[in-house]
């Protein structure tokens, strides 16, 4: 059954990568809540263990377009945490969908990106993580921005 969840995850999430080997729920949100320490602190060492390897881990978004794998995933991520703006979100809004070895968690990331000015960001989500050898792994994300003069100052912002 879907649940909405009553928290958020954004620039004050925890690395919780040690409870992510958990095979329940609570080991499901621990890896969510992980991708978001990642990404908020630009950590690259935990981004890399919240992604499965896998050559089929797939990523959708408005700054990558359609990649597969994790070391494809991976190092877009670096040239993000590493490139001229500095971004940070928040999930929110997250519905849970969460059975045996899966879990999905759809929201809406609100946040910033700064280069010489804040502009603020709002972005549709969905994340998929799966237990995977002893841990959750995230298998799949879907992200996109619906205004689309905001995409497109979001994607120069980001290449710079």
């Amino acid at each position: 059954m879907p649940r909405h969840l009553d928290t958020t995850f954004g620039p004050d999430a925890r690395n919780r990568l040690d409870e992510a080997t958990r095979p329940g729920r609570d080991g499901a949100l621990a890896a969510l809540e992980s991708f978001y320490y990642a990404f908020n602190q630009r950590d690259l060492a935990v981004f890399r263990q919240v992604w499965t390897s896998d050559p089929l881990a797939q990523l959708n978004n408005p700054l990558g377009g359609i990649l597969r794998g994790g070391d494809a995933i991976t190092a877009l991520y670096e040239r993000v945490f590493h490139g001229p703006a500095r971004v940070t979100v928040t999930l929110g809004d997250i519905v849970e969908y969460s059975g045996d070895g899966h879990a999905v968690f759809a929201g809406r990331e609100t946040g910033e990106y700064r280069v010489t000015e804040t502009v603020p960001l709002s972005i549709r989500t969905t994340r998929f993580f799966a237990y995977e050898a002893g841990r959750w792994v995230q298998v799949h994300h879907h992200g996109s921005i619906d205004d689309a003069e905001a995409l497109a100052a979001y994607q120069a912002a980001l290449r710079g």
